[in-house]
């Protein structure tokens, strides 16, 4: 909720009446639909391993791809649930690794792999924004936080890329010229929907829940 105050702040909106989708993309990653200021929907489910393809673990897939591996290796069901939380997503897919710059490095050397894992990260976030467009009827703004959102315009670019029927239009030459630490508007002054950078900042977050619930008791 952080990013998405921050958001309505900059844009001199009411958050109660926006309607934001947040994408916090680090080694761990969510998309979430914040409507009139309330969380309504989040890509991750029971445990973090449902949603976007992150840096080792799958993401979104067949249940039954479980009952596949256990009969094709003889693992345990624990043993396939450790594969696909340590050594799956963009590590797996890439074979080179988690670290968004060494895959973006990768990727610029020729590494075909690399740039399979980047469009694969970058397609789950942007089917997730398309998601919760159609769950909120519509989006205000299009945050992207946390440090591969804060970093890497490569993933900027290909989740933003085909949703100009939303209404976004995006400067790339600004997301890839932006100033670290500093809150970025990225879209366009004709923009319809506002693509933002703002940089996270969990420990004000955690700081303000404890005040809270220190002055509650």
């Amino acid at each position: 909720m952080y990013v998405s105050s921050i958001a309505a702040d900059y844009l001199k909106k009411d958050i109660n009446n926006l309607k934001i989708v947040t994408c916090h993309l680090g080694n761990g990653a969510s998309v979430a639909a914040v409507h009139n200021g309330k969380s309504v929907d989040t890509s991750m489910g029971f445990t973090p391993l449902e949603g976007l393809a992150m840096g080792t673990r799958c993401g979104d897939i067949d249940p039954a791809i479980i009952e596949y591996i256990i009969a094709k290796t003889g693992w345990t069901v624990y043993e396939v649930l450790d594969y696909l939380n340590k050594k799956s997503g963009v590590l797996g897919i890439s074979g080179v690794g988690s670290d968004f710059r060494d895959l973006t490095k990768a990727m610029y050397e020729g590494n075909q792999r690399a740039e399979l894992a980047i469009d694969v990260f970058s397609y789950r976030v942007k089917k997730y924004i398309g998601a919760y467009a159609a769950v909120m009827g519509g989006v205000d703004a299009i945050v992207f936080t946390a440090g591969i959102g804060e970093h890497t315009p490569e993933v900027r670019e290909r989740v933003v890329k085909g949703l100009e029927f939303l209404g976004v239009e995006f400067d790339n030459k600004l997301n890839y010229n932006t100033e670290r630490g500093k809150l970025t508007e990225l879209s366009t002054s004709n923009s319809k929907v506002k693509v933002l950078l703002i940089p996270t900042n969990e420990e004000l977050v955690i700081a303000r829940e404890t005040q809270a619930l220190i002055s509650n008791n």
